[in-house]
């Protein structure tokens, strides 16, 4: 009878194995090899923030990491798939469970019960202890834990992406602070110089050698440097008050932050190429990796429940009729043994579910290569545009350099009689505009080479980040 148990046991179970689906996954993912990228590897630090030379950058951006509410909900998020790990891990242990109960029964005299039992009410007491576990024998719920670990490991990622998106927003802010610190000293320069060609003018009217059209000129070029100059101002306070919305501050902040002390002119040195590793140092390319893991994971979930569930169950209680005989020995009862739980007819819902978990594994590596191809061409971009930045400026530094030298050559034209003092005075316009366009080219450089750094992964380092997650999180 044993044997033949044992056989009859052996046969459900390879009947339950054999109607296992076999589906083959539809999409593949995209290998670095297939990427074109380069052998070289940048050297860029964690702290990259720190090669702009400002301090108060780096205090503005550490703040921004301790304090932005957004990275407070990534990291909330982050706990939120610790936790699920833990509910997960805890259907492999076995389950204990106690239950009591009291409630009064009146037991009919007309029923199964005759009297003197039949026709009283008595207190039924309930006491009982349950054991369940489920013994996994086709890795279920390894699979849920693994999935769960997968998930968590790409929340992990996604607040290592939100960091870096933070640092380099503050980067950007605070080279717009820059810019327009810079505009506005040039704006002042403006105004002073067409106020000085505004009275020159003035005073030609009164010597009848210029006309109110000269006058009119002069004064449409005097407000167009003051609108210059309010404009930037604008744009100084609009950087501030990102700044102040990135560290997670509010009106009070605006004056803790103090004129900044960047070199536009000296922007930090960044990678030429597209590293091989790009796939391995950004974060969001990694939670996408991690998504494919859970993925997988939850295609072997679906196929695990294919495959028979063992499960032992033990059961020890107390029961009885009234209280005074509860606590004594024949108020006893156990049981205990094993089942098994094998689908047989369940309608097609198994593979429909099966066919769902490889759908759910293709489009997560279809969304983890669009992702990889449009990071490569980001970074491919931010390359570009640094190049062509750096190449702007160095014209622009020519003309300014080319406009100096004429200034120079109408000041000393003028002091010799051979040319006029207006136009001396448009040459200085001139000049001053050219200077003008020149922050604007030096802080388009410097933006470009932040973009660059966060195409690039901000030099992420996956253990770092994940060790910086888990302290920040409280985990």
């Amino acid at each position: 009878m044993m044997k033949r148990g044992v056989a009859v046991a052996t046969a459900m179970l390879l009947a339950g194995c054999a109607s296992v689906p076999h589906d083959a996954p539809q999409v593949a993912q995209l290998k670095p090899a297939a990427l074109g990228l380069s052998d070289a590897t940048p050297t860029l630090s964690d702290r990259w923030w720190e090669s702009f030379g400002d301090p108060q950058l780096g205090r503005l951006v550490d703040l921004a990491l301790a304090d932005n509410p957004n990275l407070a909900g990534a990291l909330a998020r982050v706990r939120a798939a610790q936790a699920a790990i833990d509910v997960q891990r805890a259907g492999q242990a076995p389950q204990i469970t106690g239950d009591a109960g009291l409630q009064a029964e009146r037991f009919s005299e007309h029923y199964i019960i005759p009297p003197p039992y039949g026709g009283r009410t008595y207190a039924v007491p309930s006491l009982a202890a349950n054991l369940s576990w489920d013994l996994d024998l086709f890795g279920r719920q390894r699979a849920l834990v693994a999935q769960a670990r997968s998930s968590e490991r790409a929340a992990r990622l996604d607040a290592a992406a939100a960091r870096l998106t933070i640092a380099t927003s503050v980067a950007q802010a605070y080279a717009s602070l820059v810019q327009a610190d810079r505009q506005t000293e040039i704006a002042d320069r403006f105004v002073a110089t067409r106020e000085q060609a505004l009275g020159y003018v003035q005073s030609r009217i009164k010597h009848k050698l210029a006309s109110e059209f000269e006058a009119r000129t002069a004064e449409t070029l005097l407000a167009e440097a003051r609108q210059a100059k309010v404009r930037s101002l604008q744009q100084h306070d609009l950087a501030v008050h990102a700044l102040a919305a990135l560290v997670g501050r509010g009106a009070d902040f605006y004056p803790q932050i103090a004129a900044p002390t960047l070199a536009l002119d000296r922007p930090p040195p960044v990678p030429a190429v597209l590293p091989a590793d790009l796939l391995g140092r950004r974060p969001d390319l990694l939670a996408g990796q991690a998504r494919i893991d859970a993925a997988v994971s939850g295609q072997a979930v679906t196929r695990a429940d294919f495959m028979p569930n063992v499960n032992i169950s033990a059961l020890a209680s107390l029961a009885a009729l009234g209280l005074s005989q509860f606590f004594t020995a024949g108020s006893a009862q156990v049981s205990g043994g094993a089942a098994v739980h094998l689908p047989i007819f369940e309608g097609g819902r198994l593979r429909a579910q099966y066919r769902n978990a490889g759908a759910e594994l293709d489009r997560a590596v279809a969304d983890y290569n669009a992702s990889v191809i449009t990071a490569v061409r980001d970074s491919a971009d931010a390359i570009t545009n640094v190049r062509a930045a750096d190449a702007d400026l160095a014209q622009q530094d020519k003309v300014v350099a080319g406009l100096r030298d004429t200034v120079r050559l109408d000041a000393v034209r003028t002091s010799t009689g051979l040319g006029s003092r207006l136009d001396a005075v448009d040459s200085g316009f001139r000049l001053l505009e050219a200077e003008q366009q020149r922050i604007d080219a030096q802080a388009n450089a410097i933006t470009q080479r932040i973009k660059l750094i966060a195409a690039l992964g901000g030099g992420f380092d996956p253990q770092v980040a994940v060790a910086a997650n888990t302290k920040g999180s409280g985990l």
